[in-house]
């Protein structure tokens, strides 16, 4: 008779211990789904993850270039990933980085605002909005000027976290990810970025 197994609980009370429990080196596998086409695509990625500590100058950067005041912004993240599809032409990449802050919009902080130092779609600064579930989903929502976007993030286990999005707009499509932590060595992406619009390559956050 197999030994009972207990789920994993994580105790995320709020948006910043959801993207501090995200800080590390990952790997994530993606099936992205073009509608348009009614085909599939696999892909897959190496995404890094480091924390912004409250007072750190990069978040001074972000709060400047989205008219906020750094003063409410509680903590954020650099990330950066590299990661390649199936349907990629010969030379192309997807290697890209991004910096956000959050600044909650109540003192559960589980809510708010989450400011990027630009977004996937263009290189300006946009400012999108968090929130958590009932089950301590965190749900990203972006509007930009000609599309929208929607993820929702989830803890498995302390090393595996999945991720569904959608886009609407100019390209519509939706997009699972199973993105496992590495415990490893394995450097994290240091190659100069290529830049790609959010509906083909949104490997990052």
């Amino acid at each position: 008779m197999k030994p009972e197994t207990t789920p994993v609980t994580l105790e995320i009370p709020d948006a910043i211990r959801f993207f501090q429990l995200s800080c590390g080196r990952w790997r994530s596998q993606r099936s992205q789904h073009h509608l348009l086409h009614r085909r599939a695509e696999a892909g897959a990625s190496f995404i890094v993850v480091e924390e912004l500590l409250k007072g750190d100058a990069r978040l001074a950067e972000i709060a400047e270039r989205n008219n906020e005041q750094v003063e409410r912004i509680v903590g954020g993240c650099w990330v950066r990933w590299s990661g390649s599809m199936a349907w990629d032409r010969a030379g192309e990449s997807h290697e890209d980085q991004t910096m956000f802050g959050l600044i909650p919009s109540d003192e559960s902080g589980r809510s708010g605002l989450l400011l990027r130092d630009r977004g996937y779609a263009e290189k300006a600064p946009v400012a999108g909005h968090f929130r958590m579930d009932d089950e301590n989903g965190l749900i990203l929502t972006t509007d930009y000027e000609m599309m929208s976007s929607l993820e929702r993030f989830w803890f498995a286990g302390e090393n595996l976290r999945l991720r569904t999005s959608t886009v609407q707009g100019l390209s519509n499509n939706a997009s699972f990810c199973m993105e496992t932590r590495q415990l490893d060595d394995a450097a994290p992406p240091t190659r100069r970025p290529t830049h790609r619009s959010a509906a083909q390559a949104p490997f990052g956050w």
